[in-house]
Order: C-alpha cells, then sequence, then structure tokens
C-alpha cells in the first residue's frame, strides 16, 4: 500500500510536504505577474515613410504593394493599415494566438524584401522598417519642465540621448518610444523670391548640400603592398560631413565667374531644429515629452514597472535643472489593486474553510490535517504553474480561491475515517490509519481523476477562450492531484501525530450545534422522504427549473472579459477636416480644464496631433488619457466620469469630443467596445466609401441597443489639386519632375541627407520659410529654370483648385476599408452587440461591400460559443468519469442532474449582480 510508507515515516511525509511548499516560494519569486494570461494575438509593425505624398499615392504605391506581398504568411489572421497624408504608412500584422513573434517577423521581413524594389525611391531612401510590436501597453512617461526652461526640443531630444537607451536595455521591455518625437533635424529653410532672384532652384540647393555635406573614405599613405623603407603609414583625414547651422550656411550653392560667389546663407535660414512639427504632448496643461514602455511577452509587468522607476530615480540627479518626469499612466496600478483583491479572497476562503472545518471536526487537533492540505497543495501549485512558463494573474489565483474548497475534501475523507475506526473499533491512531488508507485510497484516486478529467479537457481548446481558461483549468488540475498525493501522504502521517486515543466531549457550545444540525438532519430526511413520495409533481418542477435555466442561460449577457473600472478613461478629440495643430491645441485645452475641474481625476496626458483609435498623426486629432486617483480615494467609478465629460465638453461647438473606457485587454482593440471595418470591394474610392459609411452610421446611431458608433475618418478634408500642363512644360524644357521636386523642396519636407551630430546621425531637411507657404497663391511665387536657363514661374505652368480628399485611408484585409468603433447600450453585452451589428450591416451595405471584426470583437467572434462547448466537454467527461468508476451507465446520469440547480443558482447570482456570463463566467461552472 502506497500509504504505508508514510504513515510508518510520518517525519518523512512533512519533509516532502514541506519540500512542496519551498518550491512553490520559490517559483512564486521567479514567476511573472499580470492582470491576464498573455492572451493578446502577436502583431508585426511595418512602417514606411513617402514625404509630402498625400494619404491616395502612399496607399497605391506603398500600403498597397506591401499588403499584397505579406498578405496570405503562415499564421496571419488579418492586417490592418493607415496611409497619412503626413507621409507614414503603418501596417500591422496581427498572427494567431500562440504564434512565434520572432518567426513571424522574419516571415514578415522576407515578403517586404522582395516587394522593396517596386517602391518609390524615397521610400527606399527612408528605409522600410519591420519590428515585432508589441499591444502590451505598460506605461506613460511624462519629461516637462514645470516652470517652462525647456522647450519641446531640448526635452525630446535629451531624453533620446540620455534616457531612453537606458530604458530600452531593461529586461522586460520590447519597445521603448517617443511620440511624436522631435529629433534633432537640420532645417534648410528657403526663401524662394531669393532663389528666384539669384536664378536657382531648390533642386540647386539639394544638390549643393549633398555634395558639400558627404563623408569620404580619402585613404592611407605608406600603406602595403610598399617599397622597404617606409617606416609610417598616414591615414589621411578631411572634413566630411558638416555638424552646425553655420558650417551649413557657409555651403557654396554656386561660384559665379567673377570670383564671388551664392552660399546657402544667403538664400536660406539653416537651424537646429526639429524633424516634425506635427504633435504636442501635454501633461497636466504643459507641454511635455510622452513616452511609451511597452511589456515584452512573458515579462513581469510588476518587476518591469519598478525597474522603470528605479532607472529613472538613478537618472533624475543628472538631469538638467528645471527638468523633471511623472508616470501619469500607469497599468500596473490596476494590476496590482487585482492580485490584491484576489489575494484578499484567497484569505478569506482559507479562513472560512478552517473555520467550517474545525466547526464540525470539533477538534483543533482534526483540523488542522485537513487545513494543512491547502497550503501545501496550494503554494506547490505555483511550482507546476512555473515549470509550464504560465504567470500568475487573475485567472490563475481565481482558480486556486475555487481550489481551496475542494482540496480540503480528500484530506477531510481520509480524517473522517481514521477518526470513525478509532471510534467504532478503539484501534490507535497508527493502526486505524493503516486500514483507514487501505479503505478509502481508491476514493481519493478516483476523486481526483474525475476532478481532473473535468478540467483538463478544457484546457485543450484553441483560440483566445482556450488561452482564457486553459491556465485556471491546469492550475485547478495541478491543485487537485497535489491535494490528493497530500491525502495520501500527510493526511495519514498528520492522523497518526495528531489524533488521541480516546473518546473527546464536546463543550456547550459545540453540544448546542450538534442538537441544532441533528434537528436539522432529520428535518432534511423527513423532506427527502416527502419529495419521494411525490416524484410526479417533483419531475415536473424540475421540468420547469431545466426550461427556465435554460432561458436564463440565453438571456444571460455575454462577453469574452467583462469591462471594468481600471482607473482611467480615453478621450479623442476630432475638429473639422483640415484644421491645424494650433486648433486642436487649443480644444486640447479646453477638454484638460474640462476634465481636471472634477477633482476625482488625478493627470491628464494629451497627444495633440495623433489620433490613437484610428492610428497615426493628423493635425485635427487628439487623444487625451484621464488617469483618476485611486479607488479608495474617490467614489465615481470611470464610466461615470465618461458620462460627466460629455456632458463638460457639450458646450465645445470647434470640435468634437468623445470619450470612452479602455479595452478590457491591451492589444484587443484601442478601446472598449466593438471595433468593425466596412470594406470596399468594388469601385468608386474614398467617395463611395463614405456614402456608404453615412448610411451605416445612421442606422446603427437609430438604434436604442447600441450606445453610439462613431469613426473618425473623413473623406472630404480640403485639399488643393495642382494640375500641370505637361505640354506647356515640354516646350518650356522643364522636366515634370523638377516641378514636383520644387514643390516638395519648398511645401513639404524634403530629406536631403544626413549629419553627425551628439554621436547621432541626424537628417537634414529642406522647406520654404514659413511666410512662402501660408497660402494657395503661395504656390505660383515658385519658380523652375526653364531649357533656355530663364527662371519660370509655376503660374506659367501649373493650375491650382480647391479640391478635397481624406487625409488618410485605410485598409483592412488587403481591401480599402474604414473602422468604425462603437459602444453598447446598458444592459446589453458585447456578444450582443455584435449581433446588432452584423444584423445592421447586412441590411445596409450594398453588394460590392463587405465588413470584418478585429481586436477584441474579433476573437469574441471567432470564440462564441466556446463556453457552452466548454461546459458541455466537462459534463461529458464527468458522466464518463462516473460510469467507468461505478461499471453502470444509469448512475452518472443520477449525478449529473444536479447540474442544472447548480446553474440556475450561477445565473441568478449573475443577474442579480448584474455581471457577465459566458465566457467569462461559465469558467466555475465547470466546477
Amino acid at each position: 500500500m502506497f500509504s504505508r510508507f508514510f504513515i510508518e515515516r510520518p517525519i518523512f511525509a512533512i519533509v516532502v510536504s514541506v519540500l512542496l511548499v519551498v518550491a512553490g516560494l520559490a517559483a512564486m519569486r521567479a514567476l511573472p505577474v499580470a492582470q491576464y494570461p498573455e492572451i493578446a494575438p502577436p502583431v508585426v509593425t511595418v512602417q514606411a515613410i513617402y514625404p509630402g505624398a498625400s494619404a491616395e499615392v502612399i496607399e497605391s504605391t506603398v500600403a498597397a504593394p506591401l499588403e499584397n506581398a505579406i498578405n496570405g504568411l503562415p499564421g496571419m489572421i488579418y492586417m490592418s493599415s493607415n496611409s497619412s497624408s503626413n507621409g507614414v504608412v503603418q501596417i500591422q500584422v496581427t498572427f494567431d494566438i500562440g504564434s512565434d513573434i520572432d518567426i513571424a517577423a522574419v516571415n514578415v521581413s522576407n515578403r517586404v524584401k522582395q516587394v522593396e524594389s517596386r517602391l518609390p525611391l524615397e521610400v527606399r531612401r527612408q528605409g522600410v522598417t519591420v519590428e515585432p510590436g508589441s499591444s502590451a501597453f505598460l506605461q506613460v512617461l511624462a519629461f516637462y519642465a514645470p516652470d517652462g526652461r525647456h522647450d519641446d526640443l531640448f526635452t525630446s531630444n535629451y531624453v533620446t540621448l540620455n534616457v531612453l537607451d537606458r530604458l530600452k536595455r531593461l529586461p522586460g521591455t520590447t519597445n521603448v518610444q517617443i511620440f511624436g518625437a522631435k529629433d534633432y533635424a537640420m532645417r534648410i529653410w528657403l526663401q524662394p523670391d531669393r532663389l528666384a532672384q539669384l536664378k536657382l532652384t531648390p533642386g540647386d540647393v539639394a544638390r549643393a548640400i549633398d555634395e558639400q555635406n558627404a563623408q569620404f573614405a580619402a585613404g592611407k599613405v605608406g600603406q602595403a603592398p610598399i617599397g622597404k623603407g617606409q617606416d609610417l603609414v598616414y591615414t589621411i583625414t578631411s572634413k566630411g560631413r558638416l555638424a552646425d547651422p553655420a558650417q551649413f550656411a557657409a555651403i557654396i550653392v554656386r561660384a559665379n565667374p567673377d570670383g564671388s560667389s551664392v552660399r546657402l546663407g544667403d538664400v536660406a535660414r539653416v537651424e537646429l531644429g526639429s524633424r516634425d512639427y506635427e504633435f504636442n504632448g501635454r501633461y497636466n496643461g504643459k507641454p511635455a515629452t510622452l513616452v511609451g514602455i511597452f511589456l515584452a511577452p512573458g515579462a513581469n509587468a510588476l518587476a518591469v514597472a519598478e525597474s522603470v522607476l528605479q532607472t529613472l530615480d538613478e537618472l533624475q540627479p543628472r538631469f538638467p535643472e528645471g527638468l523633471g518626469y511623472a508616470v501619469p499612466y500607469d497599468t500596473t496600478r490596476f494590476v496590482r489593486v487585482s492580485i490584491e483583491e484576489v489575494l484578499k479572497t484567497l484569505a478569506e476562503a482559507m479562513l472560512l474553510v478552517f473555520l467550517v472545518v474545525y466547526l464540525f471536526l470539533q477538534s483543533w487537533r482534526a483540523a488542522i490535517i485537513p487545513f494543512a492540505a491547502v497550503p501545501v497543495s496550494l503554494l506547490g501549485t505555483f511550482a507546476g504553474i512555473y515549470l509550464l512558463g504560465y504567470s500568475i494573474n487573475t485567472l490563475t489565483l481565481f482558480g486556486m480561491v475555487l481550489a481551496i474548497g475542494i482540496v480540503v475534501d480528500d484530506a477531510i475523507v481520509v480524517l473522517e475515517n481514521v477518526e470513525r475506526i478509532m471510534r467504532e473499533q478503539g484501534l490507535p491512531p497508527r493502526a486505524a490509519a493503516l486500514q483507514a488508507m487501505r479503505e478509502v485510497s481508491g476514493p481519493v484516486v478516483a476523486i481526483v481523476l474525475t476532478l481532473t478529467a473535468v478540467f483538463v479537457p478544457i484546457a485543450f481548446l484553441g483560440g483566445l477562450t482556450g488561452e482564457l481558461y486553459r491556465q485556471f483549468a491546469v492550475t485547478l488540475s495541478i491543485s487537485v492531484i497535489l491535494s490528493g498525493f497530500v491525502a495520501l501522504t500527510l493526511s495519514p502521517a498528520l492522523c497518526v501525530i495528531m489524533l488521541q486515543h480516546g473518546e473527546r466531549t464536546p463543550n456547550r457550545f459545540f453540544r448546542s450545534f450538534n442538537d441544532w444540525f441533528a434537528r436539522l438532519t432529520s428535518r432534511y430526511v423527513d423532506g427527502v422522504v416527502w419529495v419521494i413520495r411525490r416524484a410526479a409533481l417533483v419531475l415536473s418542477v424540475y421540468a420547469c427549473m431545466v426550461v427556465v435555466t435554460g432561458l436564463l442561460w440565453l438571456a444571460t449577457p455575454g462577453s469574452l472579459v467583462p469591462d471594468e473600472d481600471q482607473g482611467f478613461y480615453i478621450s479623442a478629440v476630432i475638429l473639422p477636416d483640415g484644421a491645424t495643430l494650433e486648433r486642436t491645441t487649443r480644444v486640447v485645452e479646453q477638454v484638460e480644464a474640462a476634465v481636471r475641474s472634477n477633482p476625482a481625476n488625478q493627470d491628464v496626458v494629451a497627444f495633440a496631433g495623433f489620433d490613437f483609435i484610428g492610428g497615426g498623426f493628423r493635425n485635427n486629432a487628439a487623444t487625451i488619457f484621464v488617469t483618476q486617483k485611486p479607488w479608495h480615494e474617490r467614489e465615481t467609478t470611470a464610466p461615470e466620469l465618461v458620462g460627466e465629460l460629455f456632458m463638460k465638453t457639450a458646450g465645445i461647438r470647434e470640435a468634437l469630443v468623445l470619450a470612452f473606457n479602455p479595452p478590457a485587454i491591451f492589444g484587443l482593440g484601442t478601446a472598449g467596445g466593438y471595433e468593425f471595418f466596412i470594406q470596399n470591394r468594388g469601385d468608386g474610392g474614398a467617395k463611395r466609401l463614405q456614402e456608404v459609411l453615412q448610411q451605416f452610421l445612421a442606422r446603427a446611431n437609430s438604434d436604442p441597443r447600441l450606445g453610439g458608433a462613431q469613426t473618425l475618418w473623413r473623406a472630404t478634408v480640403p485639399q488643393l489639386f495642382v494640375d500641370v500642363d505637361r505640354e506647356k512644360a515640354k516646350q518650356a524644357g522643364v522636366p515634370i519632375d523638377e516641378v514636383f521636386a520644387a514643390l516638395s523642396a519648398t511645401l513639404g519636407t524634403y530629406y536631403v541627407n544626413d549629419f553627425n551630430k551628439y554621436g547621432r546621425t541626424w537628417q537634414v531637411l529642406m522647406s520654404a520659410e514659413a511666410a512662402y507657404r501660408k497660402r494657395p497663391e503661395d504656390i505660383q511665387g515658385i519658380y523652375v529654370r526653364s531649357g533656355n536657363g530663364e527662371m519660370l514661374p509655376l503660374a506659367a505652368l501649373v493650375s491650382v483648385r480647391h479640391s478635397a480628399g481624406p487625409d488618410s485611408l485605410d485598409r483592412f484585409n488587403n481591401l480599402p476599408a474604414v473602422k468604425v468603433i462603437g459602444q453598447t447600450a446598458p444592459g446589453i453585452s458585447s456578444g450582443q452587440g455584435i449581433a446588432i451589428v452584423e444584423e445592421i450591416a447586412r441590411e445596409v451595405l450594398p453588394v460590392d461591400f463587405s465588413f470584418d471584426w478585429g481586436g477584441s470583437s474579433y476573437q469574441e467572434k471567432k470564440s462564441s460559443g466556446a463556453a457552452g462547448f466548454a461546459i458541455g466537454l466537462a459534463v461529458v467527461m464527468v458522466f464518463l468519469i462516473l460510469a467507468a468508476l461505478y461499471e453502470k451507465w444509469s448512475l452518472p446520469l443520477s449525478v449529473l442532474l444536479a447540474l442544472p440547480f447548480g446553474t440556475f443558482g450561477a445565473l441568478v447570482a449573475i443577474w442579480a449582480k448584474n455581471l457577465i456570463g459566458p465566457h467569462f463566467g461559465a469558467a466555475p461552472l465547470t466546477n
């Protein structure tokens, strides 16, 4: 008999259990900590830059070829892209859960290389980057000058040069980036009128810079092979790349025959400025440089956040005077509180289990025996989940909370049988333990097999539902297996040590309790007899119960993961099409004032010029993160504050201000609610897409079951169409590419080449002074050189007219698309919302249009029905195990008849507390 060895060697049994506890404690220190398991799908990001190009040009010449090449990669589930008029295209390729992100990035990079030669020259000069992205947004850091002594340019570059590299080297970070980084650039601000007077073009300036700001390898004097007698080798050095504005201003653009020269400073203003001026970061109303920290898969969120703070504390003494930092957004606040709440529940459950065991066993010696199984089983479970590569998260801890009541069962079976034998047969503890284990070893093993058989199959479910359930199910299974091991080893050994031979006399309290419980048992027996005699009535009630339970199940709101008050919310600000960044910043200041008027809000972080929801940089959009004070310091919830912001900003006429809860799991969308794509499979371009979009939005926003549908995309942004008369240009001897080069170098941001400073490489960029690019009429003031050497104004070659078009274009799964985000009405779950939106889409969308889902909506749609399948699988496994144990097909049915009662109770509790059912609420029902 397996247990005999441990009964005869109780110290050995205790040592084995202590080793399990020690292994669990050691594993706890090494286990990563997170709110949820690693369930966000891997994402690879492809980015290309085409300076000065419109959204349509970037989409057709860059995004479409890249997507055509990338499409169809192994493991890819969907792909989205955003092409914006600021010259940037970003493609996000999302892979199935469990895919190796490094292999996925290599596959994407290989496909990009195949098509890179077909991309425009300017795109190839800038380079196409492929990076394994991270959807786990950990923190936002704000670097700012409280007294305003440092501007954005200085702060951003100080962080780049002195802080960013340290943070990137921290273990557990996969990406650290400055939002809208204002990297140094040598800005050449041209004066077109001076160029025309001197008969120069922007192309002449660019060629002069390219020629004189270059690095050359001049070689060596005396380098082998050489004749005998050479004693020294001299490396030749010379002035190569330039480094400061004065050196660039001295560049000779043209040398005249009379010995004079035209230098760059004669036709342009040169300064060390910023590469980009289309973003403003703000922290609590002050300009700030905002840095995002992204968590690597499997990393410990709490440890990484702590290491970030420690690194900043180390660097802060070296900060320039007047420069400070803050951490206005930190996801670990909510993670820490969530874990603490579950641990608190775990402690409360352990205390209640001990009290209940003590109440019925009525001996502290006896109560210790089953209770000892709790820490051994639970702490040993940590060692198991460490070996499997899992993390400490709300689901694994939730499994442990549920396991507390299970792990004591086996030990109680052993203890009660030992006490019964001691009482009835008068045997001493050792002999009673040996006899008891001969009787109950089989049932204990059967209990372990039955419970494990329920949970283990659930761990093999695929998709996001499988990822959610897997760690919960495996945690429970490990706990149950360890509890069975403890019941066969430690529990009988403790019975030998702790139990005393002889009768125990209960005290007055326990005598009263025993009398009351005996009366309760008697009444219960009478009730059972009454029920048995009225079988027809009971079966009728049971049938009604089954029907009601089924109806409750269908009516219970379902959600992939319930929305919670995470301690912050997101606001989006949208101004009219074509609005400048200056106007956007003014509106952001009004929204900041509205937010800060409520003391429940703690920090306000604004990304002016960045569309966090739609993706990409836009002058007329802003995103605001509003974090609240700790939960115990406020009575107002984040969803209530969202509604309050809508009311407080309703008077802002210049912009549309939206607010919404964050996604329950970052990486499954950018906001709470649903994420829906309308795809154009036909012709008509952006105009046709806009028409269909408006029809869909009108129908969706009129449905009371939905809380509103929005999009930040517009197809009618003010634009200017420049029509080049190609025939006139040819007659005048002006190459067409010279016309567009002059436009790009004057009105755009023309990349010339690079320079070195502070140990880094920066770009040399050319544009016209602001005064020469304010009005549409300024286009006609640009000059090009004709074939006879005379300067010709563009007014003679082009016509300019006002037009409208999109400032950004989205694609989804290689089709032109537009993203719609929205919320459901109160009382409507996300699962119901998906069905409603699909119903509207089928009703409204033309035949040449389709729709698709992204983010958490895609995963929930894919996982629909998985909760019912999980429960059904558990029921089947219980039936099969019980049939195998009892060698009867009918007996398991009587056990499973109790399932509707348990399910009914769970669903009533969900309704009473206004909670969420499947998928998340289905996990405990498997027990």
